[in-house]
């Protein structure tokens, strides 16, 4: 055999015989990359629609309950220059608003639509939340579902028809929403509001679970924390762990219901409303 040495100039321009004849040793794949002939087989992805107020700062909290396989498309109701009153709510659940809501999210052809906004589905009580749920349907909706709608299966899903409630509203946000759960005979041990006309989203975890704590009540058989603009992803499971009762919220509510519209399932960690839900629950 030739030793690199004593190979000529012809030599240079062909592939050593060992070299082609020679297993091509296995790279191994690096991480994060993805190989191409996976990356040929696209994941499919279906979406659910979100309509939220223009205040709405929290889409990154809803992706949270989103499993892998589903896409949030989120759209907001016009401006109104109101501060978080009975007035905003009122405005924020006008038919015409909500039809061009739902009309812009028909496109990606979502499974379902929800309308994620707690005080704009209950502020004209019961008949309000089923008209508003049926304006979604009219306007093309494959599926709807509102906050408050959503509220009420949840808690009938719990087993749970007396609550402590959490709001960060004005005292007369907070009264429409005791008069809504009322009229489905869901009783009320005691009530808190925050009082809060704006930037609701930068409540703090802290001032939630100070909150939750100080409406709990012996009785109660739950709490739930309204306005789908309050954060409350990461306190759930362990304010249920501390009150040893089901801790339930806006926007957990919202999704909730919308990926079971959808036949998809909310994604959490110990949380109850979540659990009781699941396959193994059954």
């Amino acid at each position: 055999m030739r030793t690199e040495r004593n190979r000529t100039a012809h030599d240079d321009t062909e592939p050593a015989r060992s070299a082609v004849n020679a297993p091509v040793p296995e790279q191994p794949a690096a991480q994060g990359v993805v190989e191409l002939s996976a990356a040929t087989l696209t994941p499919w992805q279906a979406g659910i629609g979100v309509i939220a107020p223009y205040d709405f700062a929290l889409d990154r909290e809803l992706w949270r309950w989103a499993p892998d396989d589903i896409s949030l498309h989120v759209t907001r109701l016009p401006y109104v220059r109101v501060p978080v009153t009975v007035d905003q709510a009122a405005a924020l659940s006008k038919g015409k608003g909500v039809t061009r809501a739902v009309r812009a999210l028909l496109a990606p052809e979502p499974l379902a639509v929800g309308y994620a906004c707690a005080s704009g589905s209950f502020v004209h009580g019961a008949k309000g939340e089923r008209e508003l749920h049926r304006t979604m349907l009219a306007a093309g909706a494959p599926a709807a579902v509102t906050t408050s709608g959503a509220l009420i299966r949840a808690l009938e899903t719990l087993d749970v028809d007396r609550i402590a409630v959490v709001t960060p509203y004005v005292d007369s946000v907070t009264d429409r929403l005791l008069g809504y759960l009322a009229e489905h005979r869901v009783g009320v041990t005691s009530s808190v509001g925050l009082g809060l006309l704006s930037h609701i989203w930068k409540v703090t975890y802290a001032e939630v679970a100070q909150a939750v704590h100080e409406v709990d009540r012996p009785d109660a058989q739950a709490v739930y924390i309204s306005c789908t603009n309050v954060l409350t992803y990461d306190i759930i499971a362990p304010l249920e762990r501390e009150l040893g009762k089901p801790v339930i919220a806006a926007n957990q509510v919202t999704m909730w219901d919308l990926l079971r519209a959808a036949d998809r399932r909310a994604v959490a960690h110990g949380q109850r409303l979540i659990d009781v839900a699941a396959p193994s629950a059954a």
